[in-house]
């Protein structure tokens, strides 16, 4: 749906046409389970693998992998919060020999949505982002506040473990320019 909107809005913008040579890179669920192959005690089995909060790390080579990332490995989205970072890693063989092909998906939060409310409530947090240069877009301002940037970890710590653990290589840090909350 977010790819149609997308594509109508270029074309909006840059004329008809323009929407035809765009291509989806990569698409990621936030929660899922599917079915995959896996070694468990020397043995090849079936398993459901359930990832919450979690997403697939899939190694280079990997036959399930799109032939696009077959060289490279898997394409992991870690996100971060609205004000500082997030990364791109992607999967290792480590991942796929640790933890069924599987790394976060996210630094995990410090404080609840309440608590963020409760700590945005005397602020103004689309002004404060964008005077850092981010613009934020909100269906309403409870959306922002429980998302203030101090109500997560520090993603790139998080994915620093990662990578030293050999579940995720780091290939990009990317920092925000705009946010957008449903």
């Amino acid at each position: 749906l977010m790819s149609h909107y997308v594509r109508r809005s270029l074309a909006e913008v840059f004329g008809p046409g323009v929407s035809d040579a765009t291509d989806l890179v990569y698409d990621v669920c936030h929660n899922i389970a599917k079915f995959e192959t896996h070694t468990v005690a020397g043995e090849a089995r079936r398993l459901c693998v359930h990832r919450k909060g979690a997403t697939r790390a899939f190694p280079p080579g990997h036959a399930e992998l799109h032939q696009r990332f077959r060289n490279i490995g898997q394409p992991v989205l870690i996100p971060g919060d609205m004000g500082r970072y997030s990364f791109v890693l992607v999967g290792t063989p480590g991942a796929f020999a640790e933890t069924f092909g599987s790394t976060c998906h996210g630094a995990g939060r410090r404080m609840s949505r309440h608590q963020a409310k409760k700590v945005a409530r005397p602020r103004n947090i689309p002004k404060e982002l964008e005077e850092r240069g981010i613009l934020v877009r909100a269906a309403s301002r409870a959306t922002v506040d429980e998302e203030i940037p101090e109500a997560y970890k520090d993603v790139a710590r998080v994915v620093d473990v990662v990578h030293a653990a050999g579940i995720g290589r780091k290939v990009v840090k990317l920092t925000p320019i705009a946010v957008v909350k449903g």
